[in-house]
């Protein structure tokens, strides 16, 4: 369609994580503020913008598609999220893919195992405690 936005090719967006806690009450406007300020980046660049709070269950990640910004949010409701090695006094760090996806489902960023999550209870598993 003549005129209309390529969406951008995901191997082109970078993904940067933010090693200070923040506080979830962060919206848009405070998050663009840090992406600027940590990362010395246009948060318009479709790039993805992490940001965890200070027990690490909690994640916010913005990014810009095409017309505005869009967050998501994603709360733990057991365990943290593992924040990747980093030089000392480092307020950001960029990601791999690979790395994202690791952080995202749980699995350590070195030997991607399973950390410690939530699991609901299967049908049955639920069916028993009730008989209980």
């Amino acid at each position: 369609m003549e005129g209309a936005d390529v969406m951008t090719r995901f191997t082109d967006i970078r993904i940067f994580l933010c090693l200070t806690p923040t506080k979830m009450n962060c919206s848009f406007d405070g998050l663009m503020g840090q992406a600027q300020q940590i990362f010395d980046q246009d948060p318009c660049s479709g790039h993805l913008f992490l940001f965890l709070n200070r027990n690490r269950d909690r994640v916010k990640i913005l990014f810009w598609d095409q017309d505005g910004f869009c967050i998501f949010y994603k709360r733990l409701e057991a365990g943290s999220f593992q924040l990747p090695q980093s030089a000392d006094g480092q307020q950001g760090v960029e990601l791999s893919y690979t790395q994202l996806t690791r952080l995202l489902n749980g699995l350590d960023l070195q030997t991607a195992r399973r950390r410690r999550r939530y699991r609901r209870p299967s049908a049955k598993q639920a069916g028993t405690m009730q008989s209980l």
